[in-house]
């Protein structure tokens, strides 16, 4: 196991590949296959990949796992972030998707004032409307661009970030915990929507590219974690930003997708402002210190 800030490094755009393949798998099978099907078999294997440590965890972890109700609002926004990105994928690019789910982080800090109670200064409330305004190039607003795709990436984007307030005001609660309460909010819903839309029989080769979304998705969570255990937070997140990279080079050569000018714009403007906002959080703690 690699260690130290090159190990780190290597971990974090490990794991960002492991999620790149991911969200393409989904793209791929959402075109054959309903989002339900999709959150249904993904869960399940998630679940059966953690059963290791949810048997290690025990019943008392999770029958005294504290703040219940803010538990169900995360593995709520959780469901609802993971259903409208499998949407947004029907009709939108790949790494167009991954640009407005980018934006997910500059929505916590303009949150994070009312929500959270931490004090946001002028520097990071201007870098926020400056991601902002890349949301809105991105968008390049239009009757013609207020699609239903665009329309689930946003709201999408903006349960992602609740889905990381919420996650953060849980704190100190164990992530095998978390973990599996989400897995299985998806689980349940998934089978929601297959009783409603009806289930379509995959392929051998399909079903084992549905078992790999909820055991990449797994494996990228485990690097990243891993990424921030060995090596310092300012080395390794700014490398999350390669997601949208690989999106574009994973929409190309499997889909024929390229994003115009106006979103690849928007994309470069919320990656400016998002690591802006992070690297000034990281000066922050450090003169508390």
């Amino acid at each position: 196991m690699p260690t130290g800030a090159t190990g780190g490094v290597i971990m974090m755009l490990l794991g960002v590949l492991l999620f790149a393949v991911n969200d393409t798998l989904g793209k791929w099978l959402v075109g054959s296959y309903t989002v339900g099907q999709l959150l249904l078999v993904r869960s399940a294997a998630g679940l059966c990949a953690m059963a290791p440590s949810i048997r290690r965890a025990g019943p008392h972890a999770f029958s005294r796992a504290p703040r219940p109700a803010l538990q169900l609002l995360r593995i709520a926004f959780s469901t609802l972030e993971s259903s409208l990105f499998f949407w947004a994928l029907t009709e939108l690019p790949l790494a167009e998707v991954m640009t407005y789910y980018m934006a997910g982080p500059i929505y916590v800090t303009a949150l994070s004032p009312f929500l959270l109670g931490e004090r946001v200064g002028w520097r990071r409330w201007t870098a926020v409307a400056v991601g902002f305004s890349g949301v809105v190039l991105a968008l390049h607003p239009s009757p013609a661009s207020l699609s239903f795709g665009a329309v689930c990436a946003l709201v999408g984007s903006f349960s992602y970030a609740c889905f990381l307030i919420a996650t953060r005001k849980l704190a100190g609660v164990p992530g095998t915990v978390l973990m599996t309460a989400q897995l299985l909010a998806a689980l349940l819903f998934g089978t929601v929507l297959v009783l409603a839309q009806g289930w379509t029989p995959p392929g051998a080769m399909d079903l084992v590219l549905m078992l790999f979304l909820g055991i990449g998705s797994l494996g990228g969570n485990l690097c990243v974690n891993q990424a921030l255990r060995i090596a310092p937070a300012s080395v390794v997140v700014p490398y999350q930003y390669t997601l949208i990279l690989w999106g574009m080079l994973f929409g190309y050569l499997f889909f024929g997708e390229v994003i115009g000018l106006l979103t690849m714009a928007g994309a470069v403007i919320i990656i400016g402002a998002g690591l802006f906002i992070f690297l000034r959080e990281q000066q922050l703690r450090r003169e508390t210190r």
